[in-house]
C-alpha cells in the first residue's frame, strides 16, 4: 500500500491495485483497460466487473487495494443497484473515469483472496504466525495438530 500512496501523492490521482492474472480467471475479478504509463503504472481507460475471457480488455485484475478520493462517494450515490441490490465499486470507478484520471498500480506484495474460504484461512494463519502475542503458541498448536493428523 505504501507504493500506491506514493503514486497517489505524486500524481494526485486515484490509484487501484492490480495484478496480472491468468486469462481464464477474468470472470473472478474486476478487469481494467488502459495503457502502460510508467513502470508499474497504467493510465486507466476503463474497468469492467468479471468479464468473460473472450471480452476482457487486459489480464490485469483488481486486487482489492484502493487509494481513492472522497469524490468516489458522489459516483457511488449516483449508481442504481445492480444484481442482489448491490452497488459495484467498479461501476463508480468507471463513472469517475469520465471526470478525472485514474491510475492502476501493478501491486507487489503478499495478497490473500479473503473472498474465498481457503484464502481467508490462509490469511488468518499467516497473520497469527506473525502476531507477537500469539505466534509461538499458535505455531506449537499447529505443529502438534499436524503431527497428530499425520500419524
Amino acid at each position: 500500500m505504501t507504493q500506491m500512496i506514493e503514486v497517489f501523492d505524486h500524481y494526485h490521482s486515484c490509484v487501484i491495485g492490480v495484478e496480472e492474472i491468468a486469462p481464464q480467471d477474468t470472470k473472478s475479478y474486476g478487469i481494467i483497460d488502459g495503457n502502460a504509463w510508467e513502470k508499474a503504472i497504467i493510465k486507466m481507460s476503463g474497468i469492467v466487473e468479471e468479464p468473460d475471457p473472450s471480452v476482457a480488455p487486459l489480464n490485469l485484475g483488481v486486487v482489492g487495494r484502493y487509494v481513492l478520493k472522497p469524490r468516489i462517494f458522489e459516483h457511488l450515490h449516483a449508481l442504481k443497484s445492480g444484481a442482489g441490490g448491490e452497488l459495484q465499486l467498479t461501476d463508480a470507478i468507471q463513472s469517475l473515469l469520465a471526470d478525472e484520471q485514474v491510475l492502476a498500480y501493478k501491486y507487489h506484495g503478499t495478497r490473500f483472496d479473503c473472498g474465498s474460504k481457503l484464502g481467508y484461512l490462509k490469511a488468518t494463519v499467516e497473520f497469527a504466525l506473525r502476531h507477537p502475542e500469539v505466534s509461538v503458541d499458535f505455531r506449537t498448536y499447529l505443529e502438534e495438530h499436524l503431527s497428530l493428523t499425520l500419524d
